[in-house]
């Protein structure tokens, strides 16, 4: 076990003792208050500064808590969705509006498979309008995926190693004015093939901008195995859904997470539907 995960354990032992609240499934950057405190871990590499203790990453800070347990489910439907003769390993994740919680699906799902023992995971920010992955995490900001595509970083310098198993992460990088254009360029259709088969045993995730709101989620879906569709209860309605559904028609939809979702008295964080309509959990 990491530094840093020791550390996340024994803040999320603090919280409890402090009753903090559990909150989950919603897009924002709250983070725990005592950033300044033992839970900064300095890194030796080039991110600079971590502050894990985001109330919100809930498979580290949380581990055995419900919603904890909804994403190991949702990992373990994935692995089996993905597995087989073809590792389809490139998987999107997105919405159909902003605020439905997609980033922290992304967080809490790579961060679940990358504590198993068989997957290495590459989580990587391709919401260029609104990044929020180094904020969660904690991270500084620097070279990411704008630069990649921009062709002024290489794949090795914007790789951040998180020290959480075996997850690294790639910041969405620099502000850039065309990011519709750049993600459907044929430089993002090689850097995804790059990634894809570097290493054969690597989920690569893809934190996108919702589908409504912005075209270059529709492109990327294009380009990525499978595409997880995160719907937030009472907040997205059947026709938006639906509209959004439309667009990404020729992708392949793996299944859809139904976000803060509560069904008779028990109050479920996160479901998941299969495509064909069957609850996995």
């Amino acid at each position: 076990m990491s530094r840093i995960e020791m550390a996340m354990e024994k803040a999320a032992r603090l919280r409890e003792g402090e009753g903090a609240p559990l909150v989950a499934g919603h897009d924002s950057a709250a983070k725990a208050a005592n950033h300044k405190d033992a839970n900064h871990q300095t890194m030796n590499h080039q991110a600079g500064r971590f502050s894990l203790a985001d109330k919100f990453l809930v498979n580290l800070n949380a581990p055995q808590s419900p919603t904890a347990e909804e994403y190991r489910k949702l990992k373990t439907v994935l692995v089996k969705l993905t597995g087989g003769d073809l590792f389809r390993n490139t998987i999107q994740v997105t919405s159909s509006l902003p605020c439905e919680g997609k980033s922290l699906t992304s967080l809490n799902l790579a961060l679940s498979l990358a504590q198993e023992f068989d997957h290495t995971v590459l989580l990587i920010d391709a919401d260029l309008r609104r990044p929020s992955v180094h904020r969660y995490l904690g991270i500084e900001e620097g070279p990411g995926l704008a630069e990649l595509l921009l062709g002024k970083a290489e794949v090795a310098e914007t790789l951040v190693a998180t020290g959480i198993g075996k997850l690294s992460v790639i910041r969405a990088g620099c502000e850039v004015d065309n990011p519709a254009e750049l993600l459907s360029s044929q430089k993002m259709k090689e850097l995804l093939d790059e990634l894809k088969n570097r290493y054969a045993d690597r989920y690569v995730i893809f934190d996108s901008a919702p589908v409504l709101p912005y075209a270059d989620p529709r492109s990327l879906a294009q380009m990525v195995d499978g595409v997880i569709f995160v719907i937030m209860e009472r907040l997205a309605k059947e026709e938006s859904i639906q509209e959004a559904l439309d667009s990404l028609k020729g992708s392949r939809i793996l299944g859809f997470v139904y976000n803060a979702a509560s069904e008779g008295g028990n109050h479920e964080r996160y479901s998941y539907y299969r495509r064909d309509g069957k609850k996995q959990a």
